[in-house]
């Protein structure tokens, strides 16, 4: 198994720029394909953006490049999201995901064996 565990959340202001970790702990050598995902009050998760495990892929939704990075620090098994120039449409519980599957849908939800507890960003005006 793999566990999961965000940080970095809190109350930003707009224009803020914010960098969330994810630590991936247990049998990571399973771990394929790692991402980012967000879910605003009364919308659906959505795909964020994602990376490979090992290797330099990454994978972005196309209304997401430019202000958001994703990267990995081997070290410590952490995969990070930056976002720069946050604003309050940002607003939303932020969460990393993991799947073993080396092939797959990037922005697909169900896709997505391993899921952490979510880290809320608030925007403020």
């Amino acid at each position: 198994q793999v566990q999961l565990a965000e940080s970095g959340g809190g109350l930003v202001q707009v224009g803020d720029t914010l960098t969330l970790s994810c630590v991936a702990s247990g049998r990571t050598e399973t771990i394929e394909r790692m991402a980012w995902f967000r879910q605003a009050p009364g919308k659906e998760r959505e795909f964020v953006a994602g990376r490979r495990w090992t290797g330099s892929g990454t994978y972005y939704a196309d209304s997401k490049k430019g202000r958001f990075t994703i990267s990995k620090d081997n070290d410590n098994n952490t995969v990070s999201l930056q976002i720069q120039n946050l604003n309050p449409e940002d607003t939303a519980v932020y969460f990393c995901a993991g799947d073993p599957r080396y092939a797959g849908t990037w922005h697909r939800v169900g896709e997505y064996v391993y899921w952490g507890q979510g880290t809320q960003v608030t925007v403020s005006s």
